[in-house]
């Protein structure tokens, strides 16, 4: 009788819960825009929003399906209310069928928060969907799965942990469950599953998790005569305007520089603001970056603010399969306004646009709230960005044949 009861104190915090988020939306951008809205105690949103013309929601089925395992199931040790209504909130964002809208309770959340930090453990992959499957957006850079000979578009088709007592196959796993099973302490291990293009037998790859702490913007001199800036983004995270602007002043006060390679290969995005602002310093102040295309025709342009310190420099721009939505946005917005030359491999195509919401008792809720164009109007979802220079690497090439490639460009 004592279980009963306190199942029937939850139900109005919990009805109030669900109804929170049957009354609003917002969204994740991986190109994020930048900003979080916060719901309060109370459950009042920071942000403008209207309220859905069907307010007239039927949660009979709901209470019939609670009040009956909290009656009948054998172990009442299983039934953790909180833990149910995350559970119903999680079912109820995944049945929109957007594997980037998603609802993410404390520890996952806490997990996504970390990404965007550029400081976490584990094996060091941007994962994604391509193809409705599990898939490597990009390794990072010198992480245990770059080590491990890890790609970008390999699929992932099977989650092994024998410390977290994990063997889950990933055709049913949620992009949040995915990472969390991935993720875990440096010097513990997980095997990955993968298929990768051309090979018909599954290869299984053990990794050991590290701690990472991985720049997001590196510089290095490259050419016969060092006179080409080769920078590196690896991610468009929280720390990457302040190290951009360190490698511009470094670039301006060289004398002997001439032109820039940017590279976004295997750069899964990160801050949609982020990558407005990085482009902006190759185009003239209020020039439109990228497009936002919103319901009902709303369209929102964003327009650099920057003083376009490198106008002046011949450009060009690496790609490849794990160059993902910021990293699109960036390299799609340069091609169509300054006709910079793509260099690489066809990017992974992520066009839609997400925002991260942090919602009661840190849980978080992410929601695609556009589709993100080109200036140009073009959409890469699903797609991607053709170079205009195809190269593709070979596993017996002993140079950086992409790099190279850019390189000759410059002659």
């Amino acid at each position: 009788m004592a279980f009963k009861l306190s199942f029937s104190k939850v139900r109005k915090s919990v009805l109030g819960v669900l109804l929170l988020l049957v009354v609003f939306v917002g969204g994740y951008q991986l190109g994020v825009q930048g900003f979080r809205a916060e719901v309060t105690k109370s459950f009042q949103v920071k942000i403008n929003r209207q309220l859905p013309p069907d307010k007239n929601v039927d949660f009979s089925l709901f209470w019939q399906v609670w009040d009956t395992l909290s009656a009948k199931y054998y172990d009442k040790s299983k039934l953790v209310p909180s833990e149910m209504v995350n559970g119903a909130i999680a079912g109820m964002v995944a049945a929109v069928g957007d594997p980037y809208t998603m609802f993410l309770p404390p520890k996952e959340n806490k997990v996504v928060n970390e990404d965007l930090s550029g400081s976490f453990e584990g094996v060091g992959i941007e994962i994604g969907y391509k193809e409705n499957k599990l898939a490597v957006i990009s390794p990072l850079p010198d992480s245990p799965a770059e080590r491990a000979g890890v790609k970008a578009g390999d699929f992932i088709v099977r989650i092994t942990d024998t410390t977290k007592k994990i063997d889950v196959a990933t055709n049913a796993i949620t992009l949040p469950e995915a990472v969390q099973n991935i993720r875990g302490p440096a010097g513990t291990k997980v095997s990955l599953t993968l298929i990768r293009e051309g090979n018909q037998n599954p290869i299984v790859i053990e990794l050991t998790r590290a701690k990472l702490d991985v720049p997001s913007v590196t510089l290095n001199l490259v050419g016969q005569n060092k006179d080409i800036a080769h920078v590196k983004l690896s991610k468009f995270d929280s720390r990457t305007t302040s190290e951009w602007d360190k490698v511009v002043g470094q670039i301006l006060q060289n004398s002997k520089i001439k032109g820039i390679i940017v590279d976004l290969r295997n750069d899964p995005g990160g801050y949609l603001q982020s990558a407005v602002d990085i482009a902006g310093e190759f185009v003239p102040t209020g020039t439109t970056i990228v497009i936002e295309e919103r319901g009902e025709g709303t369209k929102i342009e964003y327009k650099s603010d920057k003083l376009g310190r490198l106008q002046n420099y011949k450009v060009v721009v690496l790609i490849n399969g794990g160059s993902a939505s910021a990293s699109e946005i960036f390299s799609g917005a340069l091609r169509d306004i300054r006709h910079f030359k793509l260099v690489g491999e066809k990017s992974f195509g992520k066009g839609t646009v997400q925002e991260p919401i942090d919602t009661a008792n840190g849980s978080g809720l992410h929601v695609t709230t556009a589709k993100w164009l080109t200036p140009n109007g073009t959409w890469v979802h699903g797609v991607g960005l053709t170079p205009d220079v195809v190269i593709t690497p070979k596993d017996s090439d002993k140079e950086d044949v992409i790099l190279q490639g850019a390189i000759k460009l410059f002659n």
